[in-house]
């Protein structure tokens, strides 16, 4: 069965890729449901079976006026063979299908000219007389300096001032060759052909980006410098797009936010497959790419990819997505939810100049720091993560942990529906419990104790409590998970996703992508 959502993106567009450190080239941008194309510039045998051609030979005929009707860029100065940039309107007509806008010279008359200069291959051709056969092919890749028009309607008008002095990315036209004493008028049906060979230049796919777990990334690869009209999208098996650029920052924001609400959307079909196979307590919430802060990072290297999931009571941290059911049992890290802290970043607390990015403090007290692309997958995350501990704390209902009080060995439990409770652990005897409302303060000194201050509900006098723990982060982001989850509980916005969630036994993240304008929720984990 098909999967559609009113969130998936269509575009296309021409913008510009650089791969490593060559120079930019015009491309071909087309985003479907589920797959980026990436298109570039070729030209192609049309005559019969179409066929790819490194290299063509077309011969042609000076005219008595207009010359050859080409004019040229580039040269050896700019690492690349002279292209042909411009075709005059009266010989592009018996041009078409033999010569093309972008095509390299590599030989005239059988003299290669590959790593000539410019002016030298102008020199070249105003000796070669009436005939001449060029070796040409079309350089799929010229630099964008060049300027050179993407489609054949682009005429020369012959100007008798374009000499040699012409710089090299300009154009030189090539009908300064003129002998006046030629008094022959060739028509452009007298000039030779590459005998029964039709050529035509058409957009082909240079790459396929498949989407589903593919990730995105306007930053340059370890490092916070974020190229504000630039991105790439990397795909699971590591094929990575290149740098696309955009003319404007705006642009930029606007393939992100498309391609990322297409990923988003393909991750929730695929979670919702997923789900099939694993118990109610088991469902996974959330999947996505996000880039943590080393904690010793060197210069080269601030951040590194890692894929996030929250699965049932877990939050795994994967240097790749989990496929096989054999993958989940070998994350880097997996965190019980309800004894975890999630922060989201404010701009006073940002690290560096990563904007959208949140905290994850462990149950060890550790902080680990991560960054991701936009603030709609930040949102998502957000949302996903007050989710899960809420399951969590509503499945398991209360959780109790080992402490000390007044140097006895005791238990502390905390019930969603009775709130604290505090026993002697060998005769299981209640000393005292009060409810969520009754706690009005409390401290802890960062390493085992905290004081709890309980208002008593008769005399309203408040009561301190101390106790100690051997786990104290834990202990400290459970209670604030349950608290959490009593807020939600009185949410309106949040019960209602809550009831349509269980109508269909899968978690609900109500619909929040990269282009939808949902608020966030009225509590914060």
């Amino acid at each position: 069965m098909d999967f559609k959502t009113s969130n998936e993106e269509t575009k296309t567009g021409i913008y510009l890729l650089q791969e490593g450190n060559e120079e930019p080239f015009n491309i071909r941008l087309h985003l479907a449901k589920d797959i980026l194309t990436i298109q570039e510039q070729d030209v192609i045998c049309v005559s019969g079976e179409p066929f790819y051609s490194s290299e063509r030979i077309v011969t042609i005929r000076r005219q008595t006026i207009g010359g050859f009707g080409l004019s040229i860029k580039g040269g050896a100065e700019h690492k690349i063979p002279v292209v042909i940039s411009k075709i005059s309107k009266e010989q592009k007509a018996e041009l078409s299908g033999l010569l093309f806008i972008g095509d390299g010279i590599l030989q005239i008359n059988g003299i290669n000219v590959r790593s000539y200069r410019h002016e030298e291959v102008v020199q070249v051709l105003r000796n070669a007389g009436e005939e001449v056969t060029l070796t040409v092919s079309f350089l799929k890749k010229t630099p964008a300096f060049l300027k050179l028009p993407l489609c054949e309607d682009c005429t020369c008008i012959p100007s008798d001032q374009s000499s040699g002095t012409s710089s090299p990315l300009c154009d030189s036209g090539l009908h300064l060759n003129y002998h006046p004493n030629n008094t022959d008028t060739l028509s452009c049906s007298s000039w030779p052909t590459s005998p029964g060979l039709r050529w035509e230049k058409r957009w082909v796919d240079l790459r396929l980006i498949p989407l589903l777990h593919s990730r995105l990334s306007q930053h340059v690869p370890g490092s916070d410098v974020c190229r504000k009209n630039a991105f790439q999208v990397i795909a699971v098996d590591g094929v990575c797009s290149g740098v696309i650029q955009c003319p404007a920052a705006e642009d930029c924001l606007d393939w992100l936010q498309a391609i990322s609400s297409n990923i988003s959307g393909l991750t929730k079909h695929n979670v919702k497959k997923i789900n099939r196979n694993f118990p109610v307590n088991q469902q996974i919430i959330y999947m996505g790419w996000v880039d943590e802060k080393e904690q010793d990072s060197v210069q080269d290297r601030m951040y590194t990819p890692k894929f996030l999931a929250l699965r049932g009571s877990s939050l795994f941290k994967f240097s790749a997505p989990p496929v096989t059911t054999w993958d989940w049992t070998r994350a880097e890290k997996s965190f019980t939810v309800y004894e975890i802290m999630n922060k989201v970043l404010k701009d006073n607390d940002l690290l560096d100049k990563r904007k959208h990015c949140f905290s994850v403090q462990t149950e060890s007290g550790e902080d680990m720091f991560f960054s991701v692309e936009l603030e709609c997958e930040l949102l998502i995350w957000e949302k996903a993560f007050q989710m899960a501990t809420f399951l969590e704390v509503e499945r398991i209902q209360c959780k109790t942990y080992a402490c000390i009080m007044e140097s006895h060995l005791m238990g502390l439990t905390i019930d969603f529906s009775m709130g604290f409770v505090c026993f002697d652990a060998a005769s299981k005897a209640v000393l005292w419990r009060y409810k969520f409302s009754q706690l009005k303060g409390s401290s802890d000194d960062g390493k085992s104790k905290i004081k709890f201050l309980f208002q008593n509900q008769d005399s309203k006098a408040i009561e301190a409590k101390e106790l100690e723990f051997s786990n104290l982060f834990a202990v400290l982001h459970c209670i604030h998970a349950f608290f959490a989850a009593k807020v939600a509980c009185l949410d309106p916005m949040f019960v209602e996703s809550q009831g349509s969630a269980t109508t269909t036994g899968i978690p609900s993240l109500t619909g929040i992508s990269c282009n939808s304008q949902t608020s966030k929720l009225k509590y914060a984990t």
